[in-house]
């Protein structure tokens, strides 16, 4: 138990970015990433944060699993249309159900009960999903309760200017990680003391 509480804090990002390129890349996302960095909130997007000539799947399941703190998943009107988002998805809530990690859902051009209930884009998505994995109803399966997992997480729905989501964003990484530090030094302390 206390192996798995001071994980957490040998991370080595504070936050992983989750998101499907061809939507969010060139404007939400990348303003996120940048304002996360320049806040000073070491966050992984997998653009550039993976080493060439290393296995992309397996760094990035490496940063999930054993690098990352919060999670921030951006869905976008064609997220789901992207098993390797999906797949990275499923990783992430495995990943929190079992530790103190935090996932924090934005919705980009996404309406959380379409996301949940894999409505309009993500009905069609999933369409072809289903004729391309046949024989992986497990995945599909898989997929689809993580979709309505996460977005029963009560995330942010971008409605407004983006610089006043990326703000409160900051506001709940910098909240989370303080919460950290408190939690670890009073685990500290508890195993100093025993």
């Amino acid at each position: 138990m206390i192996h798995e509480s001071l994980s957490i804090f040998q991370c080595t990002f504070d936050v992983f970015l989750s998101f499907r390129g061809v939507d969010t890349q060139k404007n939400f996302t990348d303003y996120l990433y940048t304002a996360l960095i320049q806040a000073g909130i070491h966050t992984f997007r997998d653009d550039e944060s993976i080493e060439r000539g290393k296995n992309i799947k397996d760094e990035i399941e490496k940063k999930i699993l054993d690098e990352s703190k919060i999670f921030i998943a951006v869905f976008s009107k064609n997220y789901a249309s992207s098993t390797w988002c999906l797949d990275e998805l499923v990783k992430i809530l495995e990943h929190k159900n079992s530790s103190q990690h935090y996932v924090l859902p934005v919705f980009y051009d996404a309406d959380p009960t379409q996301v949940k209930n894999q409505a309009g884009g993500y009905a069609e998505a999933f369409y072809k999903h289903e004729e391309s994995f046949k024989s992986e109803k497990d995945r599909l399966q898989r997929w689809r309760a993580a979709l309505k997992q996460v977005a029963d997480l009560g995330g942010m729905v971008l409605q407004v200017r983006y610089i006043i989501i990326i703000i409160i964003i900051i506001i709940i990484i910098y909240i989370y990680l303080y919460k950290l530090q408190f939690s670890h030094t009073n685990i500290s302390f508890l195993i100093y003391m025993s």
